[in-house]
C-alpha cells in the first residue's frame, strides 16, 4: 500500500512539473498575447468594425516609399489584427501604386513576444521572386517593418523569418538577423513643398478604401 502511494505522489509531481514546463518554461515568442475583446488595437483608429491602417507602396519615381490609407476589419487581438495588416500589405494595390512585395508572397505566421517583437513569417517568394536591388529590398522590407510598427506601436521591432527559417538578408543587402525598428526616412513626407517643375513628384497619400 505504501509503495503504490509513493508510486503515485511520484505520478502527481511528475505531471505538475511537465504542466509547469509546457505553459510556462517555453520560450515566450510562441505567445500571441490577446487585446482585450472587441477593443481595435493600440495606435489604430476604429470605426465600427473597421480600424484605418498605413500601408506602404513604391512611389511612381520608383525612389521612395509613399503611405496609403486603408480600411481593415477589426480583429479581437494583437496578434490577429497584425496578420491583417501584414496581409493587407502583401496584398497587391490598386493602381498606379506597385507593390514593394515580390509578386506571390505569403504570409506563413506571425508569432508575438512578450517583448514587443514581431516574427513575421513569409513564404519563399520573398527571395526567389526579388528582384535583386539593394533600394528594392529596403524596401520590400521596411513596407512589412513599417506597416506593422506604424500601425500597432505596441510592436517595436520586426523579424522576417522565410519559410519558418532566419536567414541573413532577402537578397544580400538589408542585414535580417535581429528584429527591425520602423523607418520611415524611406517613406515620403505627404507634407513637403512641392516639387520644381521638371522634378519628379512622388505620389500623395490616396484616398481610402476598404478590405
Amino acid at each position: 500500500m505504501k509503495r503504490e502511494l509513493g508510486i503515485y505522489l511520484t505520478l502527481g509531481v511528475a505531471a505538475v512539473v511537465g504542466a509547469w514546463v509546457l505553459f510556462v518554461g517555453l520560450p515566450q515568442w510562441y505567445a500571441e498575447p490577446t487585446g482585450e475583446e472587441g477593443a481595435a488595437p493600440t495606435g489604430m483608429t476604429a470605426d465600427g468594425e473597421f480600424v484605418e491602417a498605413t500601408l506602404f507602396y513604391i512611389s511612381d519615381d520608383g525612389m521612395q516609399l509613399v503611405g496609403f490609407e486603408r480600411r481593415l476589419k477589426r480583429e479581437p487581438s494583437l496578434a490577429e489584427q497584425a496578420r491583417r495588416v501584414v496581409e493587407a500589405q502583401l496584398a497587391e494595390p490598386p493602381p498606379p501604386l506597385l507593390s514593394p512585395i515580390p509578386r506571390g508572397t505569403r504570409l506563413n505566421g506571425l508569432y508575438l513576444t512578450d517583448r514587443g517583437e514581431a516574427f513575421v513569417d513569409l513564404s519563399e517568394e520573398v527571395t526567389l521572386a526579388h528582384s535583386g536591388g539593394s533600394l528594392e529590398e529596403l524596401f520590400t522590407v521596411y513596407a512589412v517593418v513599417n506597416a506593422v510598427t506604424t500601425n500597432l506601436p505596441t510592436i517595436s521591432a520586426v523579424q522576417i523569418l522565410v519559410n519558418g527559417t532566419e536567414v541573413d538578408t532577402l537578397v544580400g543587402h538589408v542585414d535580417l538577423q535581429n528584429p527591425l525598428a520602423g523607418n520611415m526616412r524611406l517613406v515620403a513626407d505627404p507634407d513637403a513643398e512641392p516639387a520644381l517643375e521638371g522634378d519628379t513628384v512622388p505620389l500623395a497619400t490616396t484616398p481610402t478604401t476598404t478590405s
